[in-house]
């Protein structure tokens, strides 16, 4: 019986060699796919991350330490936050 895998001498003719091609392709196609949509989503944003000397972790830690008070704390992260515009999606950060 002659297939399309033998040639006429009977054995398998050089395209069978597309059938590996075929399988890598697919399996780099779906790693990659999953790259791009599922395994990015796991990680998130990246948290910004502000330095010791910053003015507003230093009006952070004075609150922390009760230097001030709350509403001296919010008037003045205001205040940061127009000048340096650190605001956020859900307000100041």
């Amino acid at each position: 019986m002659q297939t399309l895998a033998h040639f006429a001498d009977g054995g398998p003719g050089p395209w069978i060699l597309l059938f590996p091609l075929i399988w890598a392709a697919v399996v780099i196609g779906g790693i990659t796919l999953l790259r791009r949509t599922a395994w990015r989503g796991r990680r998130g944003p990246r948290p910004t991350r502000l330095d010791d000397s910053s003015p507003i972790t230093v009006l952070g830690h004075r609150f922390a330490s009760g230097e001030i008070d709350e509403d001296e704390y919010w008037r003045r992260l205001s205040v940061l936050n127009e000048e340096f515009g650190r605001t956020g999606k859900d307000g100041p950060v």
